[in-house]
């Protein structure tokens, strides 16, 4: 089984990298739970959505699986995101470092973990070092990814989803 859970982070890095939000839903279980620094907790259809979103409109994303190692129940992997943020058009060079506990050859629970603080000096800018180092501000650049994220849910059931 730790080989399976193994095959499974490898999978699910290596749709992300090929942009294919699809396969990354399936890698996880029903009710499964994420969370990050930019969306908080999301939970069961909504990690789906996100991960759709995010390579849906991603034009130059380069994902790179640094390391990772699973055993029969918990895993996990340090990746780099690479890409042009596309509300301001700066490049984002973000290091993360995940953790997976399975359920079944599904990811049952996936928490990504990065310095925010970084991100938001690279995504936003200037103004992106107050932001990273300030808790409401960076409450409402969650707040903003969290609205993007329910937009697309409310895009995808009515079928007019944007890439």
């Amino acid at each position: 089984m730790a080989e399976t859970n193994r095959e499974l982070i490898e999978r699910f890095y290596g749709a992300f990298d090929r942009g294919d939000g699809q396969t990354m839903t399936d890698c996880y279980a029903p009710g499964a739970r994420f969370h990050d620094p930019a969306f908080g907790e999301l939970r069961g259809g909504e990690i789906g959505a996100m991960w759709r979103m995010l390579t849906s409109r991603a034009s130059d994303l380069d994902i790179e699986l640094r390391s990772h190692e699973a055993d029969e129940t918990s895993g996990k992997a340090n990746w780099i995101a690479t890409y042009t943020f596309a509300k301001t058009g700066r490049h984002v060079v973000n290091d993360i470092n995940a953790t997976f506990r399975f359920d079944g050859g599904k990811i049952a629970e996936h928490d990504d973990d990065f310095d925010f603080g970084k991100w938001a000096r690279q995504a936003l800018g200037p103004a992106g070092i107050v932001i990273g180092a300030v808790p409401p501000l960076r409450a409402k650049v969650s707040k903003q990814a969290r609205g993007q994220l329910d937009e697309f849910i409310a895009e995808e059931r009515s079928g007019t989803a944007r890439a």
